[in-house]
């Protein structure tokens, strides 16, 4: 029984849950967890395909049905778009993931263009607090909820490579904390800082980059994706009903500001 009732602390059954970015990486392992917990998940990005297969998957592995919607977050009639099409299938949103991010290359802060800065921002920043905005005063006239943004471990240790990145991972932990102050208490805000982890991205690290990364992070690994879900879980549920505006670092150690 003791099992039981801890269990139900982290229990989802039948909460609506929008992960953006959640067709693949950390996304669609969070995606995984929340549809394994109960939840009616829709899988959000920018390519109607993807999003398709990472439904199909997640339905095939957990036996709860997902709905893909296609969305670029850096647009905002889009994201007005996504919302509506939730609300119109499932009539509200329980939890918000705000987890779709880029980070392109560049060759130096000099090479980057306006519109390169300008469209980093918008997926990384501008998206999630549009969404956050809309579903946010939803929640706030409706039963309340979770929202639940995915940050980086570069806004607080920002590397030359990612500058616009981290900048707006850095607006983003901001974001998180105010939007705790401006829907509370029936809307909780929080945020998950991940370090590095073996996503997509990791396929394109190199010898010495991989070697950084160990001597960066005392636990000498990188992340697997599934190493995420227990904090996302947590702020997803009922376990963390008086956690707000905190920045919970999932890092490995990696990151020693705050």
């Amino acid at each position: 029984m003791q099992a039981e009732k801890i269990a139900g602390y982290f229990d989802l059954t039948d909460k609506v849950i929008v992960v953006t970015g959640g067709s693949r990486g950390l996304g669609l392992a969070m995606s995984r967890a929340f549809a394994e917990a109960g939840a009616r998940v829709v899988i959000s990005s920018r390519k109607a395909e993807g999003c398709a297969r990472a439904a199909e998957w997640v339905e095939r592995e957990t036996g709860r049905a997902c709905l893909p919607v296609a969305c670029h977050v850096g647009d905002w009639n889009a994201c007005d778009a996504l919302v509506q099409t939730v609300y119109e299938t499932y009539g509200r949103i329980d939890v918000l993931v705000n987890n779709a991010g880029m980070s392109p290359l560049y060759e130096s802060p000099a090479s980057v263009s306006r519109e390169l800065f300008d469209k980093v921002i918008g997926v990384n920043l501008a998206g999630p607090f549009r969404l956050s905005a809309i579903v946010g005063e939803q929640m706030a006239r409706g039963e309340g909820g979770s929202i639940i943004n995915i940050s980086s471990i570069a806004a607080v240790a920002p590397s030359a490579s990612e500058l616009p990145y981290a900048a707006a991972k850095a607006g983003l932990n901001n974001l998180t904390q105010g939007l705790a102050r401006t829907f509370g208490p029936k809307v909780r805000c929080n945020c998950i800082m991940p370090g590095p982890f073996l996503t997509d991205i990791s396929h394109a690290w190199t010898d010495e980059v991989k070697a950084a990364m160990e001597a960066m992070v005392p636990m000498k690994r990188a992340g697997q994706p599934e190493e995420i879900v227990g904090a996302a879980l947590y702020l997803a549920s009922d376990a963390s009903r008086f956690t707000n505006g905190a920045i919970i670092k999932v890092d490995g150690g990696a990151a020693f500001g705050s």
